[in-house]
């Protein structure tokens, strides 16, 4: 069985810093790589995931907030764009799989709106307030133009964060653990 937790890009890799590029034409190889990142996705415990953790430096993303080992409901956004971001920001406590080791409090926008297409090619709208969706939509949309969470702290704070991650890497952590 292959560790599929070993194909996470780990900061400080370029290609978390990179703006992607948008998806041009939906076809069997968007859906091969959507089909992976869900996979990668769910045996790393991950709730999202997006192009460039895996490597790949284009405009998608996937998302399951609900998923349970019985149940599964991913959603795949290609060039997702949030519309709207608004309502009370909310600070959360974020980890990402790309970060392993440490978990930091990222303030956000409580209420969003997204839109993005499917792997049908159909135009969808994603609305998601005060709940783990919103976060997470926020978190991988930020990924796709070389944000990541690190990049919402404060300068010290970020700089202490990444100081923790080094330590958490060198002490061999994995891709899915928090340090929380």
């Amino acid at each position: 069985m292959s560790n599929l937790a070993d194909e996470i890009v780990v900061a400080p890799d370029a290609r978390l810093k990179t703006d992607c590029t948008p998806i041009e034409k939906i076809d069997d190889s968007v859906r091969v790589l959507a089909e992976h990142m869900l996979e990668v996705m769910y045996e790393t415990d991950g709730c999202g995931l997006a192009a460039p953790q895996v490597g790949e430096t284009v405009q998608l993303v996937v998302i399951d907030v609900d998923y349970t080992r019985n149940k599964r409901n991913p959603y795949v956004l290609v060039n997702p764009k949030v519309i709207v971001a608004d309502g009370e920001e909310r600070e959360t406590v974020e980890g990402c799989l790309s970060f392993p080791g440490i978990s930091v409090h990222v303030s956000r926008p409580s209420h969003v709106v997204v839109e993005a297409y499917n792997l049908e090619g159909d135009l969808m709208r994603y609305e998601a307030q005060d709940n783990l969706l919103a976060v997470c939509l926020q978190h991988e949309i930020d990924h796709l133009h070389g944000k990541t969470m690190l990049d919402h702290l404060r300068p010290l704070e970020r700089v202490r964060k990444m100081r923790e991650f080094e330590e958490a890497k060198e002490a061999g952590a994995q891709p899915g653990e928090t340090g929380e």
